[in-house]
């Protein structure tokens, strides 16, 4: 092969266009070993540091999860920079989303072609032929990602995102937006690409997850499988593991069916947060493994000072107390309550008064340098009561069963946060346990969760080993006000139906919802839709208030969202009501008596 020629094909290997077309082929294929080893190949014939990057890219991330920069660009920047480098008029993209389902593809389909060579072209060439365009390496592109993520201001981003776009084949193009927009849409998750790695570089799918799993970062796994060295992979802490799921349980037997003697334990109503502590630092993680702490900053005061580093597993609740000027004994308030604390970057003293919070502790994962998730829940438990017990920290009673409330000496008296030991209990009947899950919801909880005490801990997993067992509060009639355009194999249909209650004669909006349909519904309600359009705005139109739903939902919130002041926490489509006229959909006083209802539990 001539010098030239290899420095074509490595070249090709290493460009975002070569990406680009490996993701055409994952997308051309539903066959998940056909995937693997498109992947497999992938890897294999770039270098470890390109392949490093596109293992982010091909999960949809522009940076490893551990990494605190974002990008925060919106679909209306990128909307606007569409609509600025085609020269389309708003109506042509309307009509371009509608058909391709995300702005991605519409970018391939609206953006103007750019000349390119099939190689890095030299100064010369350059000068020879102006159209002739340096290819951009995957590398290059996430350098640019970050340069966006450091920009202040949505101007700045835009121009930096106009540059990259300028830049760029339309293909190249579509997976930038898609990246950007964390969504693919190719048929590939994380856990496909992790089996693509062990494929490529000859490890166990097993090595290849734990490394993962420790070190919060699929292209440095990579880069250690490249060159032997999984079993370097060690635990950090400040990088949240994955979060443990449960699954739902439909009924108490069902509960008590996957093991004997189970654990039981309130579902409180909050986010669920992983603390890492070492000695003064303290850093709090959501779900989606983003740093809240700046909106805990008394939670993070309370964590502080434990005698050795570890992680906790728990949830963080509004909290109502003795402590904070209550009668009653500690207990959860509203997700509504809650709420107001969230997104903020700074949180006022008032703020810490009014607004309480309590961290309720239920699982330990990692403590004094050694990971504890291979231990059974059992023994997990014990350990956590240690080290709770061994900070030296006061406890009191909480009914209706007792609890560990730490407060810790080193925390300054004005912080009214608190952290929770959440109770378990046992049950062994059904009986028993609908006892439980009354007793739970009396409290103001949304249910139980039912654990076995032999499980391990499975960061990212949903199995049967953790059950969640609750009923939704209630379920509203409502009347659909506006219908957008799915995404994925919703391509095409109106399926996400924002929805409203009754104010008087008006309609007013208290949610949106777009599960619970089956696609023949979705196909019919669309059509209907259609039919009854009284503004089409491209992906979204405002229909006739004539569809009538019913939706079950996790609570009611107060916010701004909406024009009512309410909104539905976790709306879900119960069934269509074609039975009923609009004029019978349920009131706005009827989401208020809801929400002072559980307010007041």
């Amino acid at each position: 092969m001539s010098r030239r020629r290899l420095c074509q094909r490595n070249f090709s290997f290493n460009s975002m266009k070569r990406f680009a077309e490996t993701c055409e082929q994952l997308a051309a294929t539903t066959k998940k070993l056909t995937k693997i080893a498109i992947m497999a190949d992938y890897f294999q014939t770039a270098t470890p540091e390109e392949a490093a990057v596109s293992t982010l890219f091909l999960s949809g991330q522009p940076f490893p999860a551990w990494d605190e920069a974002r990008l925060q660009v919106g679909g209306r920047l990128l909307w606007s920079l569409l609509k600025d480098l085609s020269g389309k008029t708003d109506q042509e993209l309307s009509a371009a989303y509608r058909r391709w389902g995300d702005l991605g593809a519409v970018a391939e389909q609206v953006l103007p072609a750019h000349a390119a060579t099939e190689f890095a072209p030299s100064s010369r060439d350059l000068a020879s032929d102006p159209n002739a365009r340096r290819e951009l390496s995957v590398i290059a592109v996430q350098e640019r990602f970050r340069q966006i993520a450091a920009a202040r201001g949505t101007a700045a981003k835009a121009a930096r995102v106009r540059e990259l776009l300028s830049e760029t084949t339309p293909l190249e193009a579509k997976y930038i937006i898609k990246i950007i927009t964390g969504d693919l849409r190719i048929g590939v998750k994380e856990g496909m690409v992790e089996e693509a790695v062990a494929k490529a570089y000859g490890s166990t799918l097993e090595e290849v997850k734990r490394a993962n799993m420790l070190l919060g970062d699929l292209g440095r796994t990579l880069q250690l499988a490249a060159t032997g060295r999984l079993s370097e992979a060690s635990m950090r802490l400040f990088h949240p593991l994955g979060f443990m799921l449960a699954s739902p349980a439909a009924s108490a037997e069902e509960a008590l069916s996957y093991f004997a003697n189970g654990w039981v334990e309130d579902k409180y109503d909050g986010i669920r947060a992983q603390a890492h502590c070492l000695a003064a630092e303290v850093r709090i993680f959501s779900r989606t493994r983003d740093d809240i702490t700046e909106s805990f900053p008394d939670l993070r005061d309370r964590l502080a000072g434990f005698p050795q580093d570890v992680i906790f597993d728990g949830e963080i609740v509004a909290w109502s107390s003795p402590a904070t000027g209550a009668t009653e004994p500690g207990r959860a308030l509203p997700f509504s309550v809650l709420q107001q604390r969230l997104g903020r970057k700074a949180v006022s003293e008032t703020m810490l008064r009014q607004i309480p919070v309590a961290y309720l502790v239920f699982d330990v994962l990692y403590a004094g340098g050694e990971l504890l998730i291979d231990r059974p829940l059992a023994e997990r438990a014990r350990i956590l009561d240690g080290l709770l017990a061994a900070a030296r920290v006061p406890t009191r009673p909480q009914a209706p069963a007792p609890q560990l409330v730490l407060a810790l000496e080193t925390v300054e008296p004005r912080s009214l946060a608190e952290v929770v030991r959440s109770p378990v209990f046992r049950a062994s009947s059904p009986e028993e346990l609908e006892r439980r899950f009354a007793a739970a919801q009396a409290r103001g909880n949304e249910g139980l969760m039912i654990k076995n005490p032999e499980s391990s801990y499975t960061p990212g997993s949903r199995g049967k080993a953790w059950l969640k067992f609750k009923r939704e509060l209630a379920t509203l009639d409502v009347v659909v006000t506006a219908a957008e355009y799915g995404h994925g194999k919703r391509i095409g249909v109106l399926s996400d139906y924002t929805f409203a209650v009754w104010d008087g004669d008006t309609l007013a909006n208290v949610g949106k919802a777009y599960s619970g349909l089956s696609d023949a519904e979705i196909a019919q309600m669309t059509q209907w839709f259609l039919e009854h359009t009284l503004e089409d705005q491209g992906f979204r139109r405002m229909v006739e208030p004539k569809m009538v739903l019913e939706v079950a939902f996790n609570n009611v919130m107060r916010s701004d969202r909406h024009a009512s002041g309410y909104a539905l926490r976790f709306p879900r489509i119960v069934r269509l009501r074609p039975d009923k006229r609009a004029e019978e959909a349920d009131t706005l006083e009827r989401v208020k008596q809801i929400y002072e209802k559980q307010s007041s539990n």
